[in-house]
């Protein structure tokens, strides 16, 4: 574990999972990779497969029809994996709180999350913030 500690700090490949979102956290995220804030020079890039992540990038309510796949998704996860809520959507449900298809919020009602970044939508800034947090706690 501590060999894999010590890659995951200089490279995170991130896997995005959009569970039924608004799609404004969705937005701050593409905003991460822009050359605004260029993410990638640090070594975070967005992949394709989930396979292959070290993170899991959640954002939005988990609805009844998206739960089994964010499930089967983190099964599928190469192990350890790092789960990250995006939104207040991930943390109470937001204005989508009394929705009838809510299947659970918060987000670690379906899968483990390592670390919550609120805001609706959180600002860049405060989603690399939470990624260094998270980061600091590996050892």
């Amino acid at each position: 574990m501590a060999f894999y500690n010590k890659i995951i700090k200089k490279s995170i490949w991130v896997f995005h999972v959009s569970a039924s979102p608004c799609n404004n956290c969705d937005i701050e995220i593409l905003d991460l990779i822009t050359p605004g804030y260029d993410v990638e020079r640090f070594g975070i890039k967005l992949i394709g497969s989930v396979r292959h992540a070290d993170v899991l990038l959640c954002t939005g309510i988990v609805n009844k029809k998206i739960a089994p796949r964010i499930k089967q998704l983190y099964e599928q996860a190469a192990k350890p994996i790092f789960v990250v809520g995006i939104g207040t959507c991930t943390i109470g449900g937001a204005t989508f709180k009394q929705s009838y298809n809510r299947e659970g919020a918060p987000l670690d009602k379906i899968i483990p999350v390592n670390a919550f970044i609120p805001g609706c939508p959180p600002k860049p800034e405060a989603m690399i913030d939470g990624i260094v947090k998270l980061l600091g706690t590996l050892k």
